[in-house]
């Protein structure tokens, strides 16, 4: 009998392990919630109480009365025990650890859905401006405020008329957020094995237009005062509906563990490769 069918018959074709979950984390997130309202409002509070409410009520679903578990295929494999030193390298304070997760998606993919995701916030702002104001240029403005607080106090033809510097300054920051957004979804969304888009794109954004709401009162209250926050959390569901979807459809590539950042990140750089001694 050959190793091949050996390591085959005693290979089972499935192993049980426990089906992952990501309630805790949603649980975490809403005992933040509950003592940041504290300090800021008690709809916070609230807000946190009732996602510990859920969260505890869909991680106890998962592992009561029966721990939840799930079959992964196991494929065979002799593996053939090869080695290059003929001596014991032990770990020292210069070898890093294992990184985890084993694969994630490239940086690249964490752009091209912030930049994605952006776009679907825009169209999404724009349809509400015109609608409520008569003014695509409305949100645009109300965006650039944050930077000139003094434009929110200016007539409200002002807010609805074009304004190049404004529009560069909103551009700018909506730039700059959907990608790093976009990134953060990249490295958040392979923890989440299981409904990446609903926790991603639909419960994450909730989460943090209710933070916003319960402090943009105290940080900038006239701000605070003309965002229509239905669609403000609609335009943040879209981003991260349509974010998530670019993202996920990315193909994974492996972590390449102690590679520098700037090889990581797919620039060229000479010098940084296994071939820099290479003639």
């Amino acid at each position: 009998m050959s190793m091949e069918e050996d390591v085959s018959r005693q290979t089972p074709a499935e192993v049980e392990l426990p089906a992952p979950t990501a309630w805790p984390i949603v649980l975490a997130f809403g005992a933040t919630l509950l003592f940041a309202g504290l300090l800021t409002s008690a709809d916070l509070s609230i807000a946190g109480a009732v996602l510990m409410v859920v969260a505890s009520i869909g991680w106890f679903r998962d592992v009561l009365p029966h721990e939840r578990h799930e079959m992964v295929p196991v494929e065979a494999e002799a593996a053939e025990i090869v080695t290059a030193r003929p001596e014991v390298v032990r770990a020292g304070p210069e070898m890093q650890r294992l990184r985890i997760p084993v694969e994630i998606y490239p940086v690249t993919a964490g752009i091209k859905g912030g930049l994605a995701g952006g776009v679907a916030m825009a169209v999404l702002a724009g349809t509400y401006g015109v609608l409520s104001h008569g003014s695509v240029w409305y949100p645009i403005n109300l965006l650039a405020a944050v930077v000139d607080a003094d434009a929110l106090q200016l007539p409200m033809d002002y807010l609805t008329s074009f304004h190049l510097g404004l529009l560069l300054v909103a551009s700018l920051l909506h730039l700059v957020t959907c990608i790093l957004v976009g990134l953060l979804y990249g490295a958040m969304l392979p923890m989440f094995p299981r409904r990446p888009i609903l926790l991603g794109g639909v419960i994450a954004p909730i989460m943090w237009s209710g933070l916003l709401y319960a402090t943009l009162g105290i940080i900038n209250p006239l701000l605070d005062q003309k965002i229509d926050w239905r669609w403000f959390v609609a335009s943040q569901i879209g981003f991260g509906i349509v974010a998530g979807l670019v993202v996920v459809r990315q193909a994974r590539v492996r972590t390449r563990q102690f590679l520098p950042f700037a090889v990581r990140a797919g620039i060229e750089a000479p010098g940084m490769t296994e071939g820099k001694n290479q003639p």
